[in-house]
């Protein structure tokens, strides 16, 4: 049989600090460009509402099919800080290729390649974080996750306003210029200051492989479902402010900016929580408060009862999406690149989800986009309560 070497980093550095960096670069870089995707391919690339919705739709696949794969492989081998580097230098070469080509072909390929690759960048990272503070035995794995995952909320509160800034002032080039530098500055810094851990060994591995297979299948279809409803609710907020309760524009982003804010400290408190109570415990409390929010937002009837209910939506968020990293890494502490990658890509199935449900609920009036929510949640919350463990009793 033969044995993966594991080369083990010294124990010296402390690769935490370069990764909140990494982290936040990255963050910043994909909440710079991809809010104002869809307007560039209309805008610089005169293209159709179906071609605008193809380009989105088979650039998600093909980021879900190159994630997981380079998922599963960086699990086998020492190449997860190289993994880490490639998908940096991909997205900086990405977006410098879309700040100067306006083809929309050429740009389709860029997207379902080096596109694709930078995807891998995110699940790496926290895989990377896990395994680092495994192998020091710190018990601190779930504070430190959810301390990466802030910075991506800390991205998203900063990054729009600046691409809007950009656009205006830079145009398309401007922005995704912008967006290049700081990919490859996320570059620089893992190839400076973070070691490379080693591979998985084989001997940790499970016997057949397999792992929880029945809890990971049920847990990763509730994250799609209660993402999903997140995903459905984002994006129907603006639409719902400013046509069902006759809100503005500007009230729609002080309430989807006010959620981002709040999930900052509640991010960072459910982490440092996660260290005493089991993550599938904060998960489903997450869930239950979930059905609370999209209850409370069927019967809202002002903006600023909407603004208050967001408190509830950063419970829901800080829980599943803080948290659900690390409740997906303990399904398979051996992997932690394929449990990341399948935490990522829960997500990414989500978004595709998104765009023909928030249709369904542009036929029945924006209120039901919660009502679908309420729908999800429930669902995504059963199938986590049948997500459980089974204990195998041995008969020897």
């Amino acid at each position: 049989m033969a044995v993966v070497t594991e080369t083990v980093a010294p124990s010296a550095p402390r690769p935490f600090a370069p990764l909140i960096a990494v982290s936040l670069l990255t963050g910043l870089g994909y909440a710079l460009a991809t809010p104002f995707m869809s307007l560039f391919l209309i805008k610089e690339l005169s293209a159709s509402p179906f071609a605008v919705g193809a380009f989105l739709l088979t650039t998600s696949l093909a980021a879900l099919a190159v994630s997981t794969v380079l998922g599963r492989w960086s699990d086998a081998r020492a190449v997860r800080r190289k993994l880490m580097v490639y998908g940096s230098l991909a997205g900086g070469v990405s977006f410098g290729l879309f700040a100067v080509v306006r083809n929309y072909w050429l740009l389709l390929v860029v997207s379902l390649t080096l596109a694709a690759v930078a995807s891998s960048l995110m699940p790496q990272m926290f895989a990377y974080a896990r395994q680092a503070l495994e192998r020091t035995g710190s018990a601190r794995a779930p504070l430190a996750i959810s301390t990466l995952r802030t910075m991506l909320s800390v991205s998203w509160v900063g990054g729009p306003p600046v691409a809007a800034l950009l656009v205006d002032w830079s145009g398309f080039l401007g922005l995704f210029a912008v967006s290049a530098v700081v990919y490859f500055v996320a570059a620089l810094v893992t190839v400076w200051a973070l070691p490379e851990l080693g591979g998985v060994g084989e001997s940790a591995r499970p016997a057949d492989g397999a792992g929880p297979r029945r809890e990971i299948v049920l847990a990763a279809l509730a994250f799609v479902l209660l993402q999903g409803a997140t995903a459905v609710g984002v994006y129907a907020m603006p639409l719902y402010v400013t046509e069902v309760l006759h809100g503005s524009t500007s009230d729609a982003g002080l309430v989807l900016g006010l959620c981002a804010a709040l999930e900052i400290p509640l991010m960072l408190g459910f982490g440092a929580l996660a260290m005493r109570v089991d993550h599938r415990v904060l998960v489903l409390a997450g869930g239950a408060v979930a059905l609370a929010y999209y209850g409370v937002m069927l019967l809202t009837t002002a903006t600023w009862q909407v603004a208050a209910a967001q408190a509830l939506h950063a419970v829901v968020i800080s829980a599943v999406m803080g948290v659900g990293i690390s409740y997906f890494q303990d399904l398979a502490p051996d992997r932690p690149g394929y449990a990341t990658t399948l935490y990522s890509n829960t997500a990414k199935v989500s978004a595709m989800l998104a765009g023909p449900l928030l249709a369904l609920a542009q036929v029945f009036g924006y209120r039901s986009a919660y009502g679908i929510g309420l729908v999800m949640s429930a669902a995504g919350l059963a199938l986590l309560l049948l997500a459980r463990r089974r204990v195998v009793k041995s008969t020897a």
